[in-house]
C-alpha cells in the first residue's frame, strides 16, 4: 500500500481559494460521497501545522516534493547495483565459469638467446661514370647542392627578396659564385666575385647583359637622401622671387643669346691654349743655345 505524500499549507490554501470560482461548476456536476476516513488519510494534522524546528529552506523543499507527481500504487524503482572492480579482486572471478585461458591465448616458451650486435654497415663505392642517376644524384649532386641552396635561401632574406617584388639580387648569379668557391680543387684560394671568374668573362663577352636600374643599386639611405633633396628643390622653385628670377634668366638667354657667347668665349680660351701649347713646343724642338 502506497504511503499517503504530504499536502502542504500553500496547496491547501490554494485549493480553498478556487472552490468559490469553481463552485457553480460543482453544482451541475454530482459529487461522490467521501467519508471522513479518507479526508484524514489525505490531510492530517501534522501535515498542516509547520514544524517550529524547520528553517525556511527546508519548508520551500517539503514543498517542493509535495508538489512532485505521486506514482501508482505497487509501482517499486529497481535500482540497479553498481559494478565496482577493487584492485583486489583476483582476474579469475572477473572471467566466466568455463573459460579457458590458455586455449586462446597459448603461451609460449620460447628460448633466451643473447642479443648480437648487428654488422657495421660497409660504405659503397660508386663510380659516378657507371651509377645510376638516381645514386649519382644521392652521392654527388645532392650534397653539394642542398648546402648552397640553403646559403642561397639565406642571402635573399638579407637581401629582402620576400619583401620587394623587384631588387638586384639574381640567385643564379649567388649560386654560381657560392659553387664556385667551394670547390675542393680551390681549397686555400681566396674568394672570387662572380664577375671575375674566367668562364663568367668569357661569357660576358659575347653576351653582354643590360645595365641594372639604379633604383634597384641604392640602398635604402641613398634613395632617401636623393628623393629629399629633390623635395627641397621643388619647394624652393616654387618661391615667387625665385619664379622671378627664373623668368627673367629665361628672358635673358634668349635676348643677348647667351649660348652662343658662351660658345665664343670656350672658343677663344681653346684658341689661346693651343697658341701657348705651340709656343712651348718650339724652343723644345730647337735644342739649347750653343
Amino acid at each position: 500500500m502506497a504511503v499517503p505524500r504530504q499536502v502542504s499549507n500553500r496547496g491547501v490554501l490554494r485549493e480553498e481559494a478556487g472552490g468559490s470560482a469553481d463552485s457553480s461548476v460543482t453544482a451541475r456536476t454530482p459529487v461522490p460521497p467521501v467519508s471522513p476516513g479518507s479526508l484524514e488519510r489525505l490531510v492530517s494534522p501534522a501535515q498542516v501545522t509547520e514544524s517550529p524546528g524547520k528553517n525556511l529552506w527546508e519548508q520551500i523543499c517539503e514543498e517542493y516534493e509535495a508538489e512532485l507527481p505521486t506514482l501508482p500504487e505497487g509501482y517499486k524503482v529497481k535500482q540497479e547495483a553498481a559494478v565496482t572492480v577493487s584492485s583486489v579482486t583476483p582476474l579469475e572471478e572477473l572471467v566466466p565459469h568455463g573459460f579457458n585461458m590458455e586455449h586462446y591465448f597459448p603461451v609460449h616458451s620460447f628460448p633466451v638467446v643473447p642479443p648480437v650486435p648487428c654488422p657495421p654497415k660497409k660504405t659503397e663505392t660508386v663510380e659516378p661514370k657507371t651509377c645510376s642517376p638516381k645514386d649519382y644524384l644521392e652521392m654527388f649532386i645532392f650534397p653539394v647542392l642542398l648546402p648552397g641552396m640553403a646559403n642561397l635561401l639565406h642571402q635573399a632574406k638579407r637581401e629582402k627578396c620576400f619583401e620587394r617584388k623587384r631588387t638586384k639580387f639574381i640567385a643564379c648569379d649567388f649560386l654560381t659564385e657560392w659553387l664556385y668557391n667551394q670547390n675542393p680543387k680551390r681549397a686555400g684560394e681566396p674568394c672570387t666575385e662572380f664577375f671575375s671568374i674566367p668562364f663568367v668573362e668569357e661569357w660576358l663577352k659575347h653576351h653582354p647583359r643590360p645595365p641594372i636600374p639604379l633604383s634597384l643599386l641604392l640602398t635604402e639611405e641613398e634613395a632617401a637622401i636623393i628623393i629629399q633633396s629633390f623635395w627641397r628643390a621643388y619647394l624652393v622653385r616654387c618661391d615667387p622671387e625665385i619664379q622671378e628670377l627664373r623668368q627673367w634668366q629665361k628672358k635673358l638667354r634668349e635676348d643677348k643669346h647667351i649660348r652662343q657667347r658662351v660658345k665664343i668665349f670656350w672658343a677663344k680660351q681653346e684658341q689661346k691654349l693651343k697658341c701657348k701649347m705651340d709656343d712651348e713646343e718650339v724652343p723644345a724642338a730647337s735644342g739649347p743655345p750653343p
